[in-house]
């Protein structure tokens, strides 16, 4: 979606199921990015601390009633874990209208689960499934979006919208839904431990340890910027700061013969069939 249908788009009004994490980083992206206001905003969440925080801190409405999100809304955000799925969503089944954009960040849940849980007799329900990550909260995540059966090019459009005030989107096919989540659903979690595991090395090697994280975070960042924005393989990139005989080889050898690669992979293919049970 190009930039002028955006801004020809005007305020949103948003309803958000889960006022959590992912919730709270949506709505204050939202704000950032002028994507609508806080009085267009409808948080329900039936936690009474994070009612009052989210209305505090941004000046949304909140409430503890699912419904009271869904009216009028012309988006609804569902940033629930998939296990209380069926609990908070049946109370809306049958009252989502066609005009409506349901915007799901469950993972593992597919658009035809949550068409048929929502439709119960009313009109086609129109899902866009998404897997935001945690960068969000600061601006940096990344999202996949994919479609159901019914939505439109205009449900999709509104979606990627919300989503790109909290980082990248890019729109892929469901059948890859689960392998996003593995890899970069999961992925800080994954990143956060290399990144604490190098500052160790670097403790372990006689630094404080501050100094070791600052060292080994903005490694990390500038390597990521310098993927993202060379458009080089990594391999490319790995191989220029690989001299021969060189300290990189001689770390690089370690990492390899202690498994780094095959950690890696075997973790993302883990979190991806977890992912697929999880929506079972």
């Amino acid at each position: 979606m190009g930039s002028q249908g955006v801004q020809e788009m005007g305020n949103l009004r948003i309803g958000i199921i889960g006022g959590g994490q992912m919730g709270t980083a949506l709505v204050k992206g939202m704000l950032r990015s002028d994507v609508t206001v806080p009085d267009m905003i409808t948080v329900a969440d039936i936690a009474k601390p994070a009612r009052e925080r989210l209305a505090a801190e941004t000046g949304v409405h909140t409430t503890e009633d699912n419904r009271r999100a869904l009216d009028g809304a012309e988006v609804l955000i569902i940033a629930l874990k998939p296990q209380v799925m069926e609990e908070a969503l049946r109370p809306l089944a049958g009252h989502l209208t066609a005009a409506q954009t349901a915007l799901s960040l469950m993972a593992g849940v597919t658009t035809a689960k949550l068409e048929a849980l929502l439709v119960s007799g009313g009109p086609a329900v129109h899902v866009v499934r998404a897997m935001p990550n945690t960068p969000a909260l600061v601006g940096e995540g990344i999202a996949a979006l994919c479609r159901g059966r019914h939505a439109t090019d205009d449900d999709m459009d509104r979606a990627e919208r919300i989503l790109a005030a909290v980082g990248r989107v890019v729109r892929v096919e469901e059948w890859q839904m689960d392998a996003v989540t593995g890899l970069s659903g999961s992925g800080p979690g994954y990143v956060y431990t290399v990144i604490e595991a190098l500052a160790d090395g670097g403790v372990k090697m006689g630094l404080p340890k501050s100094l070791a994280l600052a060292l080994a975070a903005q490694t990390v960042l500038g390597a990521a910027k310098m993927v993202l924005e060379t458009g080089e393989h990594p391999a490319v990139l790995r191989d220029r700061v690989t001299s021969p005989g060189g300290t990189t080889i001689a770390g690089l050898h370690a990492m390899e013969a202690h498994g780094l690669r095959n950690a890696l992979i075997s973790g993302v293919e883990a979190a991806a069939k977890r992912a697929k049970e999880l929506g079972g």
